[in-house]
């Protein structure tokens, strides 16, 4: 044990193997303990939980212990692009410094892998409306099928991420032929299932994990018997990923196209033997009536489900479009079940339609207590969903296999067939490593650790080695409209004009609704035309990324800056280091909508247990919400820039202190006078006074 922490230190020292490898590294105190932190869950076994700021450099602070260990490792990240990211450019580049000779591997989810058999359909033009883009998009994923290795849609840049091509060129788990596919073997997604379970190092993202969890085909149910460190990498996010995987899901966009395949199936395969015509058609109208049946939501409504009916909606013009809808996909599964040993695809469809007509009974009887049930209004289709408050128990028997209480302890699986490969019980401990910027506003990080049954964790905090202080301001105004009101969002849009108009651009507005975004964005685009020096993007008029490059490009681009107004997946995961960004504009605090079924529900049940909702639940989730907008701000040490709260409840309301305080520590800003000295000073591209 001594020998591997002592090998895990000697690595990040001035001369270590990384210094050596990148002439610019500098041994950074809290890099190094956070890696002799992971170094030691790895030798004695347990749970660790990072919060590291921005800059720690945690991806070399954990990979590196963990490529020393030994053992097999698997890290599971965000976002596919955190995974494309670490497998492409980390790991290699790690594995090479340390000279180690492992096999690498990355996994993921069945709809980012080509189909052959799919595509092959395609092809002949069976389900693919000859449409011409589409058939140019459907050459383009030809012409790169004949030449690509690992099947991964990553690659295919010259084909949108929204192309109506994609549906016909994958599978998915419903559609899946399975070991009858006469593509099987050299299918793209077995392939890379047969690689990560024979690799020494496999990376995942956190939708596949939990995925897989429940289904258990992806392969990483299978290897984790055999892993000895698991990475949760970015692990804020794993709550909300993880209660979508293991609650139900049920919407009239599934139901519509299994109708679809139903009729096309049975007209291929078993024609003349089922009134199958009507029998789709009556699936589709019962489909269509459910979603009337809903009424006049509002799009984006989430309408609570305590009861038999989700509230605000008529029982008996509910209770009559729900059943006629399973009676209705009864009737189709019933004519099917006649046919259905005549093709594997029969056999498939009529296992898919069981396994909707299952989900579709779930919401027929009143929900549980211990989960939250609710409605989701689309502007053309309904989702059903029921969802457990948190992941705690998941985690605790299903990933660290503790016994539920009465219960004996689960049997650990078998060890894998790689040497020294096991679980803790086969000779190995076993450790879970869970790391983010923003895990909690506490000691403790319970923000974190309590959703997901970890308060027994060892838990570790390490500072950004940003100095805050002389990079970045806050600014927060004395007097202001209050939030929600059309005046608050005017005066956001007033205020955002004349500081970027002083930065010439790189502004980024962040919104806590898409309201907000809305007249916000509309107010700035009114003040600049065509032919102004600044450019105003609003998501929502482009694809993210396209915002996002623009953005970066500021005046070198087209000779004019930029402010982009933007919302939801923006707060994160968004990096623009250096001048391109040097204003945030966070226009109201980020508490959760108390409205919404799962906020009621998580409230309801703290209140139940004489806890404050408030303190305990609402006051946590903005403040984290806010470090993340603000973490946009300061992206590398040499970055400078303000951060503008336009919400007077920070330094008018005692719970002020509090979300004040989980921000970095950046220099305050108190009047408007200072604020435009500070960035005039940016625009000078000079340092603040101390």
């Amino acid at each position: 044990m001594g020998e591997f922490i002592a090998a895990v230190e000697a690595a990040f020292s001035a001369d270590g193997v990384i210094a050596k490898a990148h002439p610019h590294f500098r041994p950074r105190s809290g890099q190094t303990e956070m890696a002799v932190a992971v170094a030691e869950t790895i030798a004695n076994g347990g749970v660790l939980v990072v919060e590291a700021g921005t800059g720690v450099g945690k991806t070399y602070s954990y990979l590196v212990p963990a490529l020393l260990s030994g053992q097999r490792v698997l890290v599971s990240t965000a976002t596919k692009a955190l995974q494309d990211q670490l497998f492409s450019r980390d790991l290699p580049s790690l594995v090479g410094m340390l000279g180690l000779p492992l096999r690498m591997a990355q996994l993921k989810g069945r709809p980012s892998y080509l189909c052959q058999h799919r595509l092959g359909l395609a092809r002949q033009g069976r389900g693919a409306p000859q449409d011409p883009q589409l058939l140019r998009s459907l050459a383009h994923v030809e012409e790169w099928a004949r030449v690509t290795r690992s099947g991964d849609l990553a690659e295919l840049s010259t084909v949108g991420e929204d192309s109506p091509v994609w549906p016909l060129v994958t599978s998915t788990r419903d559609n899946c032929l399975g070991s009858a596919c006469p593509q099987f073997e050299p299918c793209h997604l077995n392939v890379a299932r047969r690689a990560a379970l024979a690799a020494d190092v496999v990376v995942v993202n956190h939708h596949l994990f939990f995925a897989d969890l429940e289904v258990r085909e992806s392969g990483v149910a299978q290897l984790l018997p055999s892993v000895g460190v698991v990475v949760f990498d970015e692990a804020h996010q794993l709550n909300e990923t993880g209660i979508q995987f293991a609650g139900t899901l049920v919407g009239t966009a599934q139901l519509q196209g299994y109708g679809r395949d139903f009729l096309a199936q049975t007209l291929e395969h078993a024609r003349g033997m089922g009134d199958w015509m009507q029998l789709s058609a009556d699936l589709e109208r019962t489909v269509r009536d459910l979603r009337l049946a809903a009424g006049r939501s509002q799009v984006g409504e989430r309408l609570r489900w305590r009861g038999a009916v989700p509230d605000g909606l008529d029982a008996a013009i509910w209770s009559t479009a729900f059943s006629a809808l399973g009676q209705a996909l009864h009737a189709a599964l019933k004519a099917l079940g006649q046919v259905e040993e005549m093709a594997a695809e029969l056999r498939q469809l009529y296992a898919r339609g069981e396994a909707l007509l299952r989900r579709l009974a779930l919401f027929g009887k009143n929900g549980s207590d211990e989960a939250v049930r609710w409605l989701d209004i689309g502007s053309r289709h309904l989702r059903m969903i029921e969802s457990p408050l948190s992941i705690a128990r998941i985690v605790r028997t299903r990933l660290l296999q503790e016994a539920p209480e009465g219960e004996a302890p689960q049997e650990s699986g078998a060890a894998g067939s790689r040497p020294g490969a096991g679980r803790p019980d086969a000779g190995r401990p076993h450790a879970w490593v869970f790391t983010s910027a923003t895990l909690g506003d506490d000691a403790e990080l319970s923000w974190f650790c309590e959703p997901c049954g970890l308060r027994e964790a060892r838990v570790l905090r390490v500072d950004s080695p940003f100095d805050y202080a002389h990079q970045a301001a806050v600014y927060v105004p004395q007097e202001f409209p209050a939030p929600g009101t059309p005046a608050h969002s005017a005066e956001v849009a007033a205020l955002v004009q004349r500081s970027a108009e002083v930065l010439g651009g790189r502004t980024l507005v962040l919104t806590t609704t898409t309201k907000a975004l809305q007249v916000i964005g509309a107010a700035l685009q009114a003040q600049y035309g065509l032919f102004s020096e600044i450019e105003v993007l609003v998501q929502g008029q482009a694809p993210k990324q396209v915002l996002l490059e623009r953005f970066r490009q500021g005046k070198e681009g087209t000779g004019r800056g930029c402010i982009l107004v933007a919302s939801a997946t923006f707060w994160e995961g968004v990096d623009m280091p250096g001048d391109a960004l040097q204003l945030v504009v966070i226009d109201k605090l980020p508490f959760p909508p108390p409205d919404d079924p799962l906020v009621e529900a998580r409230s309801q049940q703290l209140e139940a247990v004489g806890r404050s909702a408030f303190r305990d639940y609402m006051l946590p989730e903005a403040a984290m919400a806010l470090k993340q907008g603000a973490g946009r701000l300061i992206r590398r040490e040499t970055d400078q820039g303000v951060l503008v709260i336009a919400d007077t409840r920070l330094v008018a309301k005692p719970y002020g202190r509090r979300l004040l305080a989980a921000l970095p520590p950046m220099r305050r800003l108190r009047t408007e006078v200072e604020l435009d000295a500070a960035l005039a000073a940016l625009m000078a591209g000079t340092q603040p006074a101390d």
